[in-house]
């Protein structure tokens, strides 16, 4: 008769595996993905190097792991900004299963192990604000092209900012093949907020005539090339997100106020 592993093994092996990946996302934050090794995974974890091995096969699958996790939480963040649940279907195979929620990439590395740390009722709870923004918009009237793609832009680069070290792992920094197809499903998910932004803004008249998808996916990687040198520098300006701002709303055509 085959092993069936009891719920009480599972749920202990779904909270070692959370532990695991949240230690993991520590590392990120301090020493980069160039820095991380499953070893120091392991200490910052408090467990044995093989144990991190068993969870996971190695480097790539943990990082994916974790790139899963806070990709998830950051989309749900600028679609509830911009007043979209677009992008969030893309990322609905997300880590479920690892049952303990993890870090809010917006909160920064300073308070990691207290408010970075979540449990899954409040992931579910964060995956379902920007269902709960377009709800509430309904009754106090749509924002505006300007004002979804102002916000949208806002809380990305904002959040981004925020924790640059994770930021720069999430953005730009070479990774293996396998995490980097993780971090082009993350552009293409905003990509699909802005798209859905545009899309309405040129229906309503708000902006000039347009392709939605060429505009979303030059703005992501606009933004993205944007926050190179800041991230990359730790340096936090006050003008790259109001300066990011007034770019995008040029870019696409919004009259000025």
């Amino acid at each position: 008769m085959a092993y069936r592993r009891t719920p009480a093994v599972q749920a202990r092996l779904d909270a070692q595996a959370g532990s695991i990946v949240r230690a993991a996302m520590t590392v990120l934050s301090r020493d980069g993905y160039a820095g991380l090794s499953m070893a120091a995974v392991a200490a910052e974890a408090g467990v044995a190097t093989g144990t991190v091995y068993k969870t996971f096969s190695g480097k790539a699958e943990l990082v994916t792991a974790v790139f899963r996790e806070v990709v998830t939480r950051e989309v749900a963040a600028v679609a509830a900004a911009g007043d979209s649940s677009t992008g969030l279907a893309r990322l609905g195979d997300g880590p479920a299963q690892l049952g303990n929620g993890l870090a809010w990439l917006g909160d920064g590395p300073a308070q990691l192990g207290e408010d970075l740390s979540v449990d899954s009722t409040a992931a579910a709870a964060t995956s379902a604000t920007a269902t709960a923004t377009v709800t509430d918009s309904a009754a106090t009237g749509p924002k505006t092209a300007r004002e979804r793609v102002s916000a949208a832009v806002e809380t990305f680069a904002g959040r981004a900012l925020k924790n640059p070290k994770l930021a720069y792992v999430l953005l730009v920094e070479p990774v293996d093949t396998a995490v980097d197809t993780e971090r082009l499903r993350f552009r293409r998910a905003f990509a699909e907020i802005y798209e859905s932004a545009i899309a309405d803004g040129v229906a309503s008249g708000q902006l000039p005539p347009q392709d939605p998808r060429t505009s979303a996916t030059a703005l992501v990687g606009a933004i993205g090339e944007v926050l190179v040198g800041p991230l990359a520098e730790q340096l936090e300006s006050e003008s790259v997100v109001p300066e990011l701002v007034a770019f995008a709303l040029r870019a696409l055509g919004v009259p000025q106020e």
